[in-house]
């Protein structure tokens, strides 16, 4: 009888790099414990993949500490200038003295200092989480990020994916959330933030309002929206409910969104995706976000047509042949992991 070999998921991986990444961080790991992480990456690729991530937030972290209180903030607050760096430093040195604490489990709970956890999901997982404060986040497919909770000031640092925010109103300690060069600052609301790239994010604002701090436009006129003025370094610009902010480089669109569309922007948080009338190409790469599988659309004509319904993320395999019945075209299967459509 061969033997079966089951195959590690995503959200078991990141635990395990936890783990090695606590460890190696504090500095206690012996030569012989050494040799086991090293073992440990060898052993698969995706070992390293989730470690080298995990490393690289947290060295981000570590230098965000060390600066205080980040120049972004500063736009938001003028007058938090006037805080004793030397107080500020000592915090974050006794903050980082604290005792990390892994919790293993469906997400990656990952706690090192006081207050402060890594939550991530696997390719189509979404999760839902409370915060000590009691404010919700829902995190949708293949997401990594942060949560730094202190006595004065509550930040997310969104490093992938896509991420919904019900936050609890607290005016005693302000809710920010990093997501590449954006900065959005939480004025009461529930909104969505979606990471494509450090220069290439999406909010949208479903209630209450939200400031948004962007970043530096290019040279030349001043940025439509800008609110930061001629030669200022960076823009502000705030969003009400049913707006939808798109950030490119140094292009932003603000943008009307009507209350169908949010829900069906929003519907990912109940396992589904909504599609009105889109492309093929677009939908594809929407649907592509919540399975490994590789989807190949063989012409023009195929990734042009216009598809409309409403999907589980959970059946990506039944979305495919609700596509088939609908459209045009040919799902094939010539291997496992990948899939093309043709028009037929």
């Amino acid at each position: 009888m061969s033997e079966i070999v089951r195959l590690k998921t995503r959200t078991q991986i990141d635990n395990e790099a936890a783990v090695w990444t606590w460890r190696l961080d504090s500095g206690e790991l012996t030569a012989s414990e050494r040799g086991q992480l090293d073992t440990w990456l060898r052993a698969d690729v995706r070992h390293r993949r989730a470690f080298e991530e995990l490393s690289g937030t947290w060295s981000a972290l570590d230098r965000l500490a060390e600066r205080a209180w980040d120049e972004k903030i500063v736009a938001f607050a003028p007058h938090e200038r006037r805080q004793s760096l030397p107080r500020r430093r000592r915090y974050w040195q006794a903050a980082a003295a604290a005792v990390l604490v892994v919790a293993l489990g469906a997400a990656l709970w990952l706690t090192r200092r006081s207050g402060t956890q890594v939550l991530s999901t696997a390719v189509g997982q979404q999760r839902q989480v409370t915060l000590a404060d009691g404010s919700q986040l829902t995190l949708n497919t293949n997401t990594l990020l942060t949560v730094r909770l202190t006595s004065r000031r509550r930040d997310i640092y969104l490093s992938r994916g896509e991420a919904h925010f019900d936050v609890v109103h607290d005016a005693s300690r302000p809710f920010f959330v990093h997501a590449g060069d954006a900065l959005i600052r939480d004025v009461g609301t529930q909104f969505e933030v979606r990471l494509r790239s450090d220069r290439s994010i999406d909010v949208l604002v479903n209630e209450g309002q939200v400031e948004v701090l962007g970043p530096a436009p290019a040279a030349g006129p001043a940025s439509p929206g800008s609110g930061a003025g001629a030669g200022a370094a960076r823009w502000v610009r705030a969003l009400s409910a049913g707006e939808q902010l798109r950030i490119a480089g140094p292009r932003l669109q603000v943008m009307t969104v009507s209350p169908r569309q949010v829900a069906d922007d929003l519907a990912w948080r109940h396992g589904a995706l909504v599609f009105e009338g889109e492309p093929l190409s677009q939908a594809l790469a929407e649907v592509g976000r919540y399975t490994r599988t590789q989807i190949v659309l063989t012409g023009p004509k195929v990734a042009s047509l216009h598809i409309s319904g409403r999907f589980r993320t959970d059946d990506v395999p039944g979305f495919f042949q609700a596509l088939q019945a609908a459209l045009p075209v040919r799902v094939s299967r010539p291997e496992p992991g990948l899939v093309y459509i043709a028009p037929r």
